[in-house]
């Protein structure tokens, strides 16, 4: 009988590791029906995953084994490979040959592991012609697969909302040449805190549009929950592309109790999550040790308590799906 029982919890951890492992396979072209992102059958769906950190600055996880290890262990549905635009001295602006090699290794890991993937333009500032370039490029190579979310503008910090959305506007214009289907990420002034400029003002003439509000659990209350709740009310489509639980500035200690908070808030509206990050940089956001190996296979001792805490939380959601 006990033989049974072991043999009856291999199968079912077998089958949650199958289905896991086809995760784009059975949601497929995503969509935005109102304020929800739904899959290929109209069913509402949650995407939650790892961001990598800066590839400028952390390009050594930038490869198909990290992205392949962030499914399996961390069971992530989806990663964002967070292009640094203008910071390091192999940023876009500077080397964007070495820029773009690492961002279609973590593109092209994520198709071959069947998971999502955000091709992010991490920059706070408007840099139009070579965004246009980067994404009429990235578009026409990758828009053929359902894999594929854009994010246009990572934090615009003291840009207005009509800067923003002009900007907007003319990068959209160049993906939907290519590609008119996957979902474009917007970002709103003041870091994607002011969701509520956007609510009251959206881009028109696209379909599948939503919008990016991000938060750090020990600088970002209740307040800002708020603001985005009578956003979607109003009928805005909101993605959170960047998120974790310690303080705006990437350090200080980890807040769990408001971290949770968002986190409850965001299940009960399913609101795809995103945490920052994967990198080893001494600081309380940057997951990894030092010890870390570049392609994955980390062991616990290679996780900071915001590594091991985040695991915890995508496998335990993800597990759900």
């Amino acid at each position: 009988m006990k033989s049974i029982h072991n043999f009856l919890i291999i199968l079912l951890l077998l089958i949650s590791c199958l289905v896991n492992a086809q995760f784009v396979k059975k949601h497929g072209q995503l969509s935005v029906q109102g304020t929800q992102l739904v899959d290929k059958n109209n069913n509402p769906v949650v995407l939650r995953g790892m961001s990598f950190g800066w590839h400028s600055l952390w390009p050594r996880f930038y490869n198909k084994k990290a992205v392949n290890w962030l499914r399996k262990d961390f069971n992530c549905n989806i990663v964002r490979a967070a292009m640094g635009v203008e910071f390091g001295e192999r940023s876009y602006i500077k080397d964007p040959k070495f820029s773009k090699d690492k961002i279609e290794a973590v593109i092209k890991g994520a198709i071959k592991s069947d998971i999502y993937v955000i091709i992010d333009w991490h920059s706070h500032n408007v840099n139009l012609k070579e965004a246009k370039v980067f994404f009429a490029e990235m578009s026409k190579k990758y828009g053929k697969y359902p894999n594929v979310l854009y994010e246009i503008f990572n934090e615009p910090d003291d840009e207005t909302w009509q800067d923003v959305k002009a900007y907007a506007e003319e990068v959209i214009k160049v993906i939907r040449e290519n590609d008119p289907n996957n979902i474009i990420l917007i970002g709103s002034p003041h870091w994607d805190q002011d969701v509520h400029l956007p609510a009251a003002d959206p881009v028109k003439g696209s379909d599948n549009l939503m919008y990016t509000m991000h938060f750090y659990a020990a600088t970002h209350g209740k307040a800002l929950r708020d603001r985005t709740d009578k956003a979607i009310e109003s009928g805005l489509p909101i993605f959170i592309s960047e998120s974790a639980g310690m303080e705006a500035s990437g350090d200080g200690p980890l807040n769990i109790k408001a971290w949770q908070e968002y986190i409850d808030w965001m299940e009960a509206r399913k609101l795809s999550w995103i945490t920052w990050s994967v990198s080893d940089k001494d600081e309380t956001c940057s997951i990894l040790q030092k010890s870390a190996k570049s392609e994955g296979n980390w062991k616990e001792k290679d996780l900071k308590e915001s590594g091991i805490k985040v695991r915890e939380l995508l496998r335990k959601y993800n597990n759900k799906e």
